[in-house]
């Protein structure tokens, strides 16, 4: 599964589950919902979702599961830890349901359709699951867990996009946010169980897209991420006009709603990436410079086991068009050590691809075999896991130097920064990103300036993961 401009990597070493309260819903309600998500952010946009149906049907959100009648699991099936991660989660909020007379556990998302036998019967965690097109049968399904039934609903659907409903932006900033653009995907890479979790690759209504992204806008939300699992293969036809609409064109369309919302998009698959879509990037200034663009591996035999329909050569000249018609565009990628039957010679290729690209950052994964794809079915997962972690740290610390490199090299540039609010580390900082996605941490040196503005922030010093800088003169 592609990364999604995501940082998945970080739930191998930590929790990374978020709950969050609406903040535009202020209806009392009697019932109260907790929901935490993992993984890619398309997860963390369904969840959104999955607030705005509970919302319609008498919940309101809260912070703390102890105090809510439903609590809620987006769950990621990427790797076996992230699903340790869950499990574990899910014990948790089960010694509190014990004591708490009418509480519900729920699990949505990939995890709920590959292990729900498990998880309702064998290991009785949870009371109802729901998969990642199942999400209007919510209501019915808590309905019949009340009632003392174990409830399911992990049907797959051709059709199902969402599309008319408004998700609730849940504590986020307010000053970005994703919008789903597709679902599914029809890429059958050998490692990856989205196929199988979220089904056939479906395009939303591309007019629904843009009131979604016009509302956010008069909302005072300043940048959206448009999102699938390969939106360059976004693909619909208006039946009014009887017109095609690509990805080109919808990021077109997009960036016409006004010059002061930024567009990114995740994730982009190699073999799709069409010229069109550079050359509108190129057009436009308020669509990002910033490309997430998988390689997975750096050699041939190992790109073809895994299923990615491209060389090694084909990806670089991929690159090399990037960079020749968006000269200074980030690049970031997706790497897998220790892949089945991956020779060392084969691990030195992707050192070498990384060298070549020259990414600014990288997330980065050994090998887990996941039940149920192709890779599981056709290869043995023979690479000692001692082979992959070293390999990794291998990738890990090229991936470092190449950040730190990168972020160097922008040292004394001025960049216009989207500020996304205060520095994780010091409010007395603003934090925000550039158009190439990079953090940059600059004091509040003007008083005039709050979250949502753009500023010019020149770069002074940086570390591997972040510019430090200081606010130009913007007027």
């Amino acid at each position: 599964m592609e990364a999604l401009d995501m940082d998945i990597q970080k739930h191998d070493e930590k929790r990374q589950g978020e709950a969050w309260q609406s903040n535009t819903e202020k209806i009392q309600h009697s019932k109260k919902f907790y929901i935490e998500s993992y993984g890619c952010q398309m997860n963390f946009s369904d969840s959104e979702i999955v607030a705005s149906i509970l919302q319609s049907n008498g919940y309101s959100a809260t912070t703390q599961y102890e105090m809510a009648d439903l609590v809620l699991l987006n769950t990621c099936s990427i790797r076996d830890k992230a699903e340790q991660t869950i499990r574990k989660r899910l014990s948790e909020f089960k010694k509190v349901k014990d004591s708490k007379k009418g509480m519900l556990i729920g699990v949505l998302g990939c995890m709920a359709e590959r292990l729900k036998a498990k998880l309702l019967e064998e290991e009785q965690l949870v009371d109802l699951v729901a998969g990642p097109d199942a999400y209007r049968s919510l209501p019915l399904l808590i309905t019949e867990a009340n009632s003392g039934s174990k409830s399911v609903n992990v049907l797959l659907s051709r059709e199902e996009t969402y599309a008319d409903i408004s998700p609730v932006r849940m504590n986020g900033n307010g000053v970005t946010a994703f919008i789903s653009i597709m679902r599914g995907c029809n890429n059958m890479c050998s490692f990856c169980v989205v196929p199988f979790t979220r089904g056939r690759e479906r395009s939303r209504a591309h007019h629904s897209i843009l009131n979604e992204a016009q509302q956010l806008f008069d909302q005072g939300f300043r940048e959206v991420t448009l999102l699938g699992q390969n939106v360059d293969s976004y693909y619909y036809i208006d039946p009014e006009k009887n017109e095609e609409i690509t990805f080109a064109k919808l990021l077109e369309q997009v960036a016409k709603i006004n010059p002061l919302l930024r567009i990114r998009f995740s994730t982009s698959h190699p073999k799709d990436i069409t010229k069109e879509v550079l050359l509108v990037m190129s057009k436009y200034k308020n669509i990002c410079k910033y490309i997430h663009l998988p390689v997975q591996s750096g050699n041939n035999r190992i790109l073809q086991l895994m299923n990615r329909t491209y060389t090694r050569e084909w990806y670089k000249a991929k690159v090399d068009e990037i960079k020749r018609i968006l000269p200074g565009c980030g690049i970031s990628a997706d790497i897998i050590a220790g892949f089945c039957s991956e020779t060392e010679e084969e691990h030195q290729d992707t050192l070498d691809i990384m060298e070549y690209c020259k990414y600014d950052m990288s997330y980065m994964f050994f090998y887990s075999e996941r039940p149920g794809t192709l890779a599981a079915k056709r290869y043995r997962d023979d690479v000692p896991e001692v082979v992959k972690k070293r390999r990794l740290t291998e990738i890990v610390d090229l991936q470092n130097q190449l950040s730190l490199q990168s972020n160097r090299d922008d040292i004394g540039k001025i960049f216009e920064v989207l500020i996304e609010g205060n520095s994780k580390k010091n409010d007395q900082e603003w934090m925000g990103r550039n158009s190439q996605n990079k953090v940059i941490v600059f004091p509040k040196e003007h008083s005039d300036f709050q979250k949502g503005d753009y500023v010019y922030v020149k770069v002074l010093s940086c570390t591997k993961a972040t510019l430090l800088g200081k606010i130009e003169n913007n007027s």
